[in-house]
């Protein structure tokens, strides 16, 4: 497992010609929302995280933004038709990356049913090797580990991978009064031969409505 790893993030960093936006988000819409989803589960045994929901929004807004949706391929850019999110999950001797498929046509509590079921079965190194493969865009979280905010490798032969970092609890700025906020940060690697930056940025500006105004996901 190690030399596939140090073997294709190699391939990547040598190969794809990486550049990287950061974008800085009010999530405490979307936590609040994580909250009042996770009430109305939890009598049913459910639970949805906030990652779950940044899947979702990161699904809905490659619909919205299909020029990010896309990966470098026999020296072409093939844009997709479906939107199948890879999920790094950490292992103890390594990374794997679990495919959710169609996850802009399913719901934050199927999204979360299976994210835990791929991240199991991870662990267990029990799953199938398509269950590994042909994502269209990655999504890599270590919020949980208290970091702020990184920059991950691309998984060829996508073209994006999404950094997420954890929440930060510090005072904001609101109608010229400073109050309590909840901010997080994001960091997409692109790569450079599929995404132009005004592309990439684009994107963003679109994830980052999407995660302050968690509704728009239902339109």
């Amino acid at each position: 497992m190690r030399r596939t790893i140090a073997r294709r993030l190699t391939e990547s960093k040598q190969t794809v010609p990486h550049y990287y936006l950061t974008i800085d988000v009010d999530i405490g819409p979307l936590s609040d929302a994580r909250k009042a989803m996770y009430a109305e589960l939890e009598a049913e045994g459910g639970k949805v995280s906030l990652n779950d929901l940044i899947i979702k929004a990161a699904a809905v807004t490659l619909r919205r933004v299909p020029a990010v949706n896309a990966s470098w391929m026999d020296k072409e850019i093939h844009y997709h038709k479906v939107v199948d999110i890879s999920v790094a999950v950490a292992i103890d001797d390594g990374l794997m990356t679990p495919v959710i498929r169609d996850a802009d046509k399913k719901g934050v509590a199927r999204i979360a049913e299976e994210v835990r079921e791929l991240a199991a079965r991870a662990r267990d190194k029990k799953l199938q090797p398509e269950e590994m493969t042909n994502g269209t865009f990655s999504i890599s979280n270590l919020g949980m580990f208290g970091i702020e905010e990184f920059s991950a490798v691309i998984n060829p032969p996508e073209a994006a991978i999404l950094a997420v970092g954890t929440i930060r609890h510090e005072p904001v700025v609101v109608d010229d009064a400073v109050v309590p906020g909840r901010r997080m940060r994001f960091t997409m690697s692109c790569d450079h031969r599929v995404i132009d930056g005004a592309t990439g940025a684009k994107f963003m500006a679109a994830l980052k409505q999407t995660l302050e105004s968690p509704i728009t996901m239902l339109l």
